[in-house]
């Protein structure tokens, strides 16, 4: 495997995605809402002005835990399942298949990176001018969160175009996945907890937090903000068993990188088999 290779891929699939305007609307769109959201967000509790660094976190943060998973999972989708004809041409070249998606897969994650730091970066910017720097650290960390969050969802659009192979199903299976982590996933796991008892109910809902990107990226956040009233069952669960908040960041940055590696291993193992 030849990292040039990689890299060279990678710039390509860049420059395409940059090129498109769905790109440069979610910059736009998201950068808005999150201005938006850290003004109005001290406003309904009765306060005048921008939020700190901290508060605007806290904020945006279900705002986030929607949108990338679904833009990543779009763009995944549409990059892997594109025209038939420009993947045969890159498949054709002497490269090895696994460079193809390694390369592409980077390519991607380095647009969503661009798009991604430049809604932060403007809301940031805002934030600044009216609120001053108080609590920059943690949004940062936070940021590096919602990328770690776009990258899983990512590795999981591509795994979904290997297994599909045709966009309108690729699509189905992605649009199924957003639903399913996003939406449904926390009620399956409150309800499965109500056929269990005592201490087999907390295990059950510990254990659920690493069947999840978003619920794993939502608890790190909220560790990271120190807003323990909002960690919900499934986070209040993790910190009762690890017994601090050191053990569970890494138990949960280890999740993530699982949520990212795994599904891309599978991805390139699919695409060896298949007759392009």
């Amino acid at each position: 495997m030849d990292l040039g290779t990689i890299v060279t891929i990678a710039r390509q699939e860049l420059m395409i995605t940059i090129r498109n305007k769905w790109t440069v609307i979610f910059a736009l769109v998201f950068g808005i809402l999150v201005v938006a959201i850290s003004y109005f967000g001290m406003r309904t509790e009765g306060f005048s002005g921008m939020q700190s660094f901290t508060r605007t976190s806290a904020s945006i943060l279900n705002l986030v835990l929607y949108i990338v998973p679904l833009v990543s999972l779009t763009m995944g989708t549409l990059s892997f399942t594109g025209e038939k004809g420009s993947a045969e041409l890159l498949f054709s070249q002497p490269v090895f298949r696994s460079e193809v998606i390694l390369g592409k897969w980077l390519g991607l994650f380095l647009s969503i990176t661009l798009s991604t730091l430049a809604g932060f970066s403007v809301a940031g910017g805002v934030v600044i001018l009216n609120a001053g720097t108080e609590g920059i650290t943690r949004y940062c960390a936070f940021v590096a969160l919602s990328l770690a969050l776009a990258l899983s969802f990512l590795s999981m659009a591509i795994f979904v175009s290997m297994i599909s192979r045709r966009k309108p199903k690729a699509f189905g299976y992605a649009l199924f996945l957003w639903f399913f982590f996003v939406l449904f996933y926390d009620l399956l796991a409150i309800g499965g907890s109500l056929f269990l008892r005592g201490q087999a109910s907390n295990v059950f809902l510990f254990v659920s937090i690493f069947g999840n990107p978003v619920d794993m990226v939502r608890v790190a956040s909220l560790i990271f903000l120190d807003d323990s009233t909002l960690f919900g069952s499934a986070g209040a669960a993790l910190l009762r068993f690890l017994g601090g908040q050191s053990l569970s960041l890494f138990l949960l940055a280890v999740g993530l990188l699982a949520w990212v590696s795994l599904p891309l291993v599978l991805s390139m193992k699919l695409i060896a088999r298949h007759d392009i």
